[in-house]
């Protein structure tokens, strides 16, 4: 089944019909106008701006509100040839914005592209305090109105949390899309363990794109097209000789590699700088900034990474009166692919830009839109294929909760009697190279967890009976496990599937917990959660004593899933994760053991009947 909106209930007037309703009136211009804006350090800054073009006689307003792009991936490519897209990052936002009546900046943020800088972190507070003047500049303009939106995917997402929080009174609506919270909760160290996807691929591809290098470049699915020829200069810089200079400053861009070991645990800081922490890197950690009459639109998909969609959820409930919405997907980062094994086809079918389109309408140019009619949460449950709508997060108040029972069965009961399973953790165990997390290094999936069945002998399972009657899940998993290692650490991987009746095996969702990490729960108001989320901080860490049981709390990521009649519910654990994350501990696989009992070990399921 598809992803579209059109699911009887869901909206009041769903997003590809106020789309019909709102036509494109304008045209694009043939080229952006590009130029330097310096920063307050002197610093120059690269953009590019695009302004609504008359077209069948309309003509665009003298003055127009702005939607604005921040991309470390550049504004715009040279390329060989005129027919290929020169802005394959950041088209998509011209393209759409622009015919209907929206001013689009789209900016080379500092260390990148054609602007001059380096960049000193993942994103940094020196980077936000430009936003905020570019911002300036943008009023300053005769074709601005005075208001501004942002929106993007991925790190532009984070960048427009970034420019509201900066207070500008322009800045009235963003929509951050597949956008970071908390680095290190949600991106870096999820559960604690460090991502070899971003401190490996990613970076490479950072490093490539900041020193234009274009035979490393080429092996990224998104940006390696042979004709593409480095970063678009300025019109100014018609001999490039400012971009030379520009990129040679590039050369001492942060690398990713080598910062994020310097920081394990959570809260710490560069050895260079103690101001300088992953906390102040991090969008979240200024969105309490953000005025109250900014309107926001957070938007992910259930396998956005691995804590995209946790990003989207804690930004919603941490920002409850900002005329705030969230829109949940069956998608992977970025929705280029709908992950439903029951789709029609690969791409997402779903109309997302109208939906940020009617958002930016509605807050930006006062149109009336119908928006404020809708349900401030919709989301797409995998299996049912549904769009579904609902007034909170977590639309499933109550949990079931189920059990770790002797011959591997996952009870709905505990255990009268105690007992244990062993678990001898193998590092080359690995979920393979058609993940969730493989998207993050710019690797094109098209086909998730294709070989799942095959896999599941790596793991110790617990699978339920089948089920009397369809239930769906939506929300997140928690785990509660009461286990030994014969190591000191140990990471820990479980594993939601669902168990056809044919017998194969469709993954789910996951989570994960390293054991150093197993005391302390944040409560922090910059990351407000529905779930359990580990401190991870330096203060709480203890190692396990081997043989010794303690309990891991934590949580797997959010999905919303319907189980069929007849299937089974399987949770699995393992104890590694390979090309995804270190072993843990280095050379030392751990022999875990599992306890069953009353009182023991168990799972809490967001689990309800599914409608007839």
């Amino acid at each position: 089944m598809p992803d579209r909106d059109s699911t009887p209930g869901a909206w009041h007037l769903p997003p590809s019909a106020y789309l019909a309703s709102r036509k494109a009136a304008f045209g694009l211009p043939g080229r952006p106008e590009s130029l330097y804006v310096t920063m307050r350090d002197g610093c120059r800054i690269a953009l590019d701006y695009y302004l609504p073009q008359a077209r069948n006689g309309a003509q665009p307003p003298a003055r127009l509100p702005t939607i604005v792009i921040f991309t470390p991936y550049y504004r715009r490519f040279v390329t060989t040839d005129l027919t290929v897209e020169a802005s394959p990052n950041c088209g998509r936002y011209r393209d759409f914005f622009v015919p209907h009546g929206y001013a689009v900046v789209v900016v080379d943020v500092r260390g990148t592209g054609a602007s001059f800088g380096t960049r000193d972190a993942l994103r940094s507070p020196k980077e936000r305090d430009d936003y905020h003047e570019i911002a300036e500049w943008i009023v300053q303009q005769p074709w601005s109105d005075g208001r501004i939106g942002s929106t993007g995917i991925s790190y532009l997402g984070a960048a427009a949390v970034f420019l509201a929080s900066t207070r500008h009174s322009a800045v009235k609506a963003i929509a951050p899309l597949f956008a970071v919270t908390d680095i290190y909760t949600d991106q870096l160290y999820v559960g604690g363990v460090l991502s070899t996807i971003w401190t490996g691929r990613y970076d490479e591809l950072m490093i490539a794109l900041d020193q234009d290098d274009r035979p490393a470049l080429a092996k990224f699915a998104y940006y390696g097209n042979p004709l593409f020829a480095g970063p678009q200069p300025v019109d100014a810089d018609a001999d490039g000789h400012l971009l030379a200079q520009a990129l040679h400053q590039h050369r001492s861009n942060c690398r990713l590699n080598d910062m994020a070991r310097e920081l394990p645990f959570r809260h710490d800081a560069t050895l260079h700088d103690p101001a300088l922490t992953l906390d102040v890197c991090s969008p979240g950690h200024y969105a309490r900034q953000i005025p109250g009459d900014v309107a926001i639109y957070s938007v992910s998909g259930w396998y956005d990474g691995a804590g995209y969609s946790n990003s989207a959820i804690t930004r919603f409930l941490t920002l409850p009166r900002h005329q705030h919405r969230l829109l949940l997907g069956p998608w992977d980062h970025g929705a280029r692919t709908n992950v439903s094994p029951w789709r029609e086809q690969t791409g997402s079918d779903f109309p997302l830009l109208a939906e940020v389109l009617r958002f930016f309408d509605h807050h930006l140019r006062g149109i009336d839109t119908g928006l404020d009619k809708e349900r401030p949460v919709h989301y797409f449950t995998i299996h049912d294929e549904k769009w579904q709508a609902a007034d909170a997060w977590p639309p499933i108040a109550g949990t079931r909760r189920v059990h770790p029972d002797a011959d591997g069965v996952l009870a709905l009961h505990a255990p009268a009697g105690p007992g244990r399973d062993t678990y001898q953790v193998d590092f080359s165990v690995s979920t393979g190279r058609q993940t969730r997390l493989e998207r993050l290094g710019a690797v094109g999936i098209e086909h998730y967890y294709p070989d799942w069945t095959e896999r599941q002998a790596q793991y110790l399972h617990y699978t339920s009976a089948p089920l009397a009657a369809s239930a769906e899940l939506t929300g997140h998993v928690s785990a509660s496990l009461l286990l030994a290692s014969s190591e000191t650490d140990a990471a820990v991987y479980v594993y939601l599937s669902e168990v056809l009746a044919d017998g194969s095996c469709r993954y789910v969702t996951e989570g994960l917990l390293r054991a150093l990490h197993r005391e302390g729960l944040s409560q922090s108001p910059d990351y407000v959660a529905s779930w359990p989320v580990n401190t991870c901080d330096r203060a709480s860490a203890r190692l396990l004593v081997p043989h010794e049981p303690a309990r891991l709390n934590f949580a797997l990521l959010p999905v919303s899933w319907t189980f069929a009649a007849g299937s089974r519910i399987r949770l699995s654990i393992g104890g590694s994760d390979e090309g995804h994350g270190p072993q843990v501990p280095h050379g030392r696989p751990p022999r875990l053991e599992i306890l069953r009992g009353a009182d023991a070990s168990w799972f809490d399921l967001p689990l309800r009947d599914a409608p007839r």
